[in-house]
């Protein structure tokens, strides 16, 4: 990372940042360009492993499926706490303070019925923090796309003050 200055390598701050955000981009390959869709999302962390897990949801069939299908190595992003810091009459001297995390990982179109109901649980706590009942009748509505990320890394400039 090229500014050090701004890493964030405490894995609960990190954690901290994805439980901010609320939109995730996933990145997919399309060819020559890259295709990105802003997701609504939810996740887990698992400590041993280090890996983590989001789930999204979507319609049943559509390009994104048809993309992670046709290849699985994705890329995923997501931030929050921005807000443009005034540089006055001087253009050169705006900024904005964030926090954001980037991961590497590999996609996959959840089938079996108790890992939906679970990543669609995950995504309501995480969007509504509400925990919520779920079966395999409302599961069987959405695609459920799960991408695990074992590469992650995170920046932040927070708010000075």
């Amino acid at each position: 990372m090229r500014r050090s200055d701004r890493e964030v390598t405490d894995i609960y701050e990190i954690l901290q940042i994805i439980d901010k955000a609320k939109v995730l981009h996933l990145g997919l390959f399309d060819g020559e360009y890259p295709y990105v869709v802003p997701l609504h999302f939810g996740y887990s962390y698992a400590e041993e492993a280090k890996r983590l897990t989001f789930y999204m949801h979507g319609a049943l069939e559509g390009h994104k499926l048809d993309l992670i299908r046709q290849n699985p190595q994705v890329c995923v992003e997501m931030e929050c706490d921005i807000e443009l810091i005034s540089g006055g009459d001087v253009p050169c001297s705006y900024g904005s303070t964030f926090a954001s995390v980037i991961g590497k990982g590999q996609a996959q179109i959840v089938e079996e019925e108790q890992e939906k109901i679970q990543g669609l649980k995950l995504l309501m706590k995480n969007q509504t923090g509400r925990e919520f009942a779920m079966d395999g009748r409302m599961a069987a509505t959405v695609a459920v796309i799960k991408v695990s990320v074992d590469e992650f890394s995170a920046k932040a400039k927070p708010k000075r003050g």
